[in-house]
């Protein structure tokens, strides 16, 4: 099985939140397991390139990547997680991600772009694993910023030859913000073969509308077990009368339990 790994940060090189650890966890255990994996982060500026041994794969960079009218270079960068024989490959750009902390200023305050290089992002893994000619079983999104990657798995990679069979997972973690993005974000996000409809849940501009994106159109939907906002809860609620929620061990069966959920969703 291959089973691609999309998510904001992953430990050694960055770990903010709970996502880096699972996504520490997670991928080595599958590859133990026999499965095929490939690991895409954010190359945040917080990351030192210099002490993790980032290097840039020429091959693969080079494309741009529309965000809206404006069209960004795309660079990739690969680090292979010590003591895991895992390589992870970094979605970079000088715009978005050379900036000394991740979604942050020095002064707390959020940044006015995190939209844009999410959506940068999202579709920058899979212009990547296009190029790669790699074609996955399980696309698994975690945290908000991957919430657009199953969206476009269905609407404009839906024909192509190395995405048609995949299947998706996203995962929620409660790094919940208040704060709102700025200019047309559906603008910003559309590719081809989506309609402005596709992307309503997207119109409240803030962290729910990646979310309900990733949850209305991913195949199914783990939360993690963290406490949540009564916001969030809601959200749980109306997703699971109509779609279906999957609960996944935390302990030490959580490989296994993972498995099991791709195996269901791949066959």
């Amino acid at each position: 099985m291959r089973i691609l790994y999309a998510a904001t940060e992953i430990d050694p090189f960055l770990q903010t939140t709970k996502v880096a650890e699972l996504l520490r966890r997670l991928p080595a255990g599958m590859q133990e397991m026999g499965c095929e994996i490939r690991i895409f982060v954010p190359r945040f500026g917080i990351i030192n390139e210099r002490k993790n041994r980032l290097h840039e794969v020429v091959r693969l960079s080079g494309i741009n990547i529309a965000v809206g009218d404006d069209e960004k270079p795309l660079v990739i960068k690969v680090a292979s997680i010590p003591t895991a024989k895992l390589q992870v490959y970094f979605i970079d750009n000088e715009d978005y991600f050379h900036r000394k902390s991740a979604l942050v200023d020095k002064n707390d305050k959020f940044y006015s772009d995190n939209d844009e290089r999410a959506i940068f992002f999202c579709k920058g893994v899979l212009e990547t694993v296009k190029k790669l000619g790699w074609s996955p079983n399980i696309v698994h999104c975690s945290d908000w910023m991957t919430g657009l990657i199953p969206l476009y798995l269905k609407t404009t990679y839906k024909k192509d030859p190395v995405f048609k069979d995949a299947k998706s997972v996203f995962s929620i973690y409660n790094n919940e913000f208040t704060d709102k993005f700025e200019g047309n974000i559906l603008e910003k996000a559309k590719m081809l073969d989506i309609d402005d409809q596709m992307l309503n849940s997207l119109k409240s501009a803030d962290f729910s509308g990646f979310v309900r994106m990733g949850m209305e159109y991913a195949d199914t939907v783990v939360r993690s077990d963290e406490d949540f906002s009564e916001n969030m809860n809601g959200l749980f609620q109306e997703y699971s009368q109509n779609k279906r929620l999957s609960q996944v061990a935390t302990d030490e069966n959580l490989h296994s339990s993972y498995l099991a959920l791709y195996n269901e969703l791949a066959n």
